[in-house]
């Protein structure tokens, strides 16, 4: 395979692999061309690549800025902003797992704290159920939440050490 079918092609597999993140595929090939570029691209260079609309392109570069994926870098004596992505795929993970935790899993545990705090008959079966269920998923997002904590403040390392010693 050569490199230019190489990239394309990642950059598809990204786009499909972004979207099992909660990222829309576009977004994702954006960021795919990013992270394979080994400079900073213009907006147009972008549209170019990817065949996208600039409306397209620039709400996709906001949303990845937004995510904290791109940076938006300027060049001196030139008008057009440039995109750049890091390449350290430790730090990209844990940006994901820092926006997902911020999105989705921050906003569960509020409603599970909220919800563990309903008063009922203990003889009840439903209170006993709901109860039971409320407060066995609230643990198990705590525990989620305080792994991603201690990803979010670990070197790739040690992390990975840590991990690998559970499953011997």
């Amino acid at each position: 395979m050569e490199l230019a079918a190489a990239k394309l092609k990642f950059i598809e597999t990204w786009g499909k692999l972004g979207s099992e993140w909660g990222i829309n595929r576009t977004m994702a090939q954006v960021h795919a061309l990013l992270l394979i570029s080994h400079e900073a691209l213009t907006t147009e260079e972008i549209m170019e690549t990817l065949s996208i609309s600039r409306g397209n392109a620039n709400m996709n570069l906001r949303d990845l800025i937004g995510w904290g994926l791109v940076e938006k870098q300027h060049k001196a004596g030139e008008r057009k902003e440039y995109f750049f992505a890091d390449k350290d795929v430790w730090n990209i993970a844990r940006q994901v797992a820092k926006e997902r935790k911020k999105r989705e899993l921050e906003p569960v545990l509020k409603v599970l704290a909220e919800l563990s705090t309903v008063k009922g008959d203990e003889k009840d079966p439903d209170f006993k159920t709901f109860n039971k269920s409320v407060t066995d998923i609230n643990k198990l997002a705590n525990n989620v939440d305080k792994t991603l904590e201690t990803m979010l403040k670990a070197e790739e390392n040690w992390f990975w050490g840590s991990v690998l010693k559970v499953f011997k």
